[in-house]
């Protein structure tokens, strides 16, 4: 791990850190959590329960690396205290088998993914899931309320999708697009919009094989073994594509790791240089659409959109306003104020399942913001964040505390906002939204649906049940010569 940490202990942290507005006590802040690495690291505090028990709690969202005046590293801090203590026994025995357990899931081919969706889909279709999810308590409960809140779209990109038209320079620049493992099995109609809107700004886009899982759960989680075997994986299948300018991600948090991952194979000399020319020419999806420009507008998408910036794009990426920016030039779209819009939602990884009642509480104090905000689309350019929100802003999301309480413990609008600072019980329920919900539940979708929506001629694969409210309300501003012929069926 590294050295002391340099921390001037200044507390502009603290009202950033979600946790240390939901639990209150400074062991659950950035500022105190460095001081128990430090103190891990030079020997001076043993690796007790309650130890590890206030680290496993950090979101590992960034947002104090933002605020910070002095730059500390704290999630290269975090990620390496992690590391080390990943298997500690002192660790939760059921907390580090459930790590483990998704972590082997993830990890598996993305065609055993995509197969696993489409059976499940048929329990998500008829409601059972979510019905069951709604009984069941803590972990379980929340692992399938995730799946029920999500429609999977399995289908993904084609292997290849041909430059729509060339850029100024005459060049095709050549991208490879990560299509990655929950991304591929539940949001492959993303994959789909990041390659047309691509292809709209003159790029060839291919999807090499091979590729797999790129261990973002793994080095959030600690398993830097597993993160740097996924990491060889995609090295080699992006290799094997020839020639690109980018590796193109459309998962915030994936592109986060990616751009990182060179530094688990800085000492490796047969793999160094390989992982830097790698890393580097990592882009997300949004962030190259913003260099490279839209393509042009074929209909508008009239919306009232509430943009949630995604804390690995915000802050560990440093992209910030990324969706507003690109949103803001599409016919149609009004953006809806979104008080503290990058403040974590709660998903951040396995921490939804592994500490479901801190997430939870964030989760709804998201919504919250959302809903009174009045927008009816909410997007996120992360698919962990779309499925913890969508579960959230359903109609029939659980209002209740998790241990059936009917007094709440704090406002969730003040927890959204970071208004607010309270002391609550190691492992206290905490907040819930005092009104009920609307009837009306905002939409939950990647931004890049809304962008393909409004920028490309395609629309072979509309049917997405996310999409369908947009597509039947858009106005279509494509010429006439260009739309296609009214059927009598």
């Amino acid at each position: 791990m590294d050295h002391e940490s340099p921390c001037i202990h200044c507390g502009f942290c603290l009202p950033v850190c979600p946790t240390y507005d939901v639990l209150g006590t400074e062991m659950d802040g950035p500022r105190g959590r460095l001081m128990l690495m430090d103190g891990l690291d030079d020997g001076r505090i043993d690796a007790s329960p309650a130890v590890l028990e206030h680290l496993d709690l950090c979101l590992g969202c960034r947002a104090c690396e933002t605020a910070c005046p002095s730059g500390v590293p704290y999630g290269a801090k975090l990620t390496a205290t992690r590391e080390a203590f990943c298997n500690d026994p002192v660790r939760p025995l059921a907390r580090r088998r459930l790590e483990r357990l998704v972590l082997q899931g993830v990890a598996l081919p993305p065609w055993l993914l995509r197969l696993g969706m489409r059976l499940a889909w048929p329990f998500v279709a008829s409601g059972l899931l979510a019905r069951v999810a709604r009984w069941l308590p803590g972990r379980a409960g929340a692992a399938l309320g995730l799946l029920a809140a999500t429609t999977p779209a399995t289908q993904g990109p084609p292997p290849f999708t041909a430059a729509a038209t060339s850029r100024d320079d005459g060049r095709h620049p050549r991208v490879a697009l990560l299509t990655g493992c929950i991304s591929s099995a539940l949001f492959g109609d993303v994959s789909r919009a990041a390659a047309r809107l691509l292809a709209g700004t003159g790029c060839d886009v291919v999807v090499p094989t091979g590729q797999v899982c790129c261990g973002a759960l793994h080095r959030h989680a600690g398993d830097r073994a597993g993160a740097t075997r996924l990491l060889k994986r995609n090295i080699v299948a992006f290799e094997a594509a020839g020639d690109i300018d980018h590796v193109v991600v459309d998962a915030a948090g994936c592109g986060s790791a990616l751009k990182e991952a060179h530094e688990l194979l800085g000492d490796d000399p047969a793999w160094a240089d390989r992982a830097r020319r790698f890393s580097s020419s990592v882009r997300d999806a949004l962030e190259l659409l913003d260099e490279l420009g839209l393509p042009p507008t074929q209909r508008a998408v009239p919306a009232t959109v509430a943009c949630h910036d995604a804390c690995h794009l915000t802050h560990a990426q440093q992209l910030h306003g990324l969706s507003s920016r690109l949103l803001g030039q599409l016919p149609g779209v009004v953006l809806a104020p979104l008080p503290s819009a990058d403040r974590c939602c709660g998903s951040a990884g396995l921490y939804s399942l592994l500490h479901p009642q801190v997430a939870d509480a964030l989760g709804r104090a998201k919504v919250a913001t959302i809903l009174d905000s009045g927008a009816d689309v909410l997007t996120a350019a992360n698919p962990g964040c779309l499925m913890h929100l969508a579960r959230h802003a359903a109609p029939n999301a659980t209002r209740r505390r998790p241990d059936g309480g009917d007094r709440w413990s704090a406002d969730d609008n003040d927890v959204a906002t970071g208004t607010t600072q309270r002391t609550a019980p190691q492992g206290a329920s905490v907040g819930a939204r005092r009104r009920a919900p609307s009837s009306a539940s905002p939409t939950a979708l990647h931004p890049l649906i809304l962008l393909d929506r409004a920028c490309s001629l395609d629309d072979d694969d509309r049917g997405a049940p996310s999409e369908r409210r947009l597509a039947a309300a858009s106005e279509d501003l494509t010429p006439a010569a260009h739309r296609p012929a009214a059927s009598n069926s």
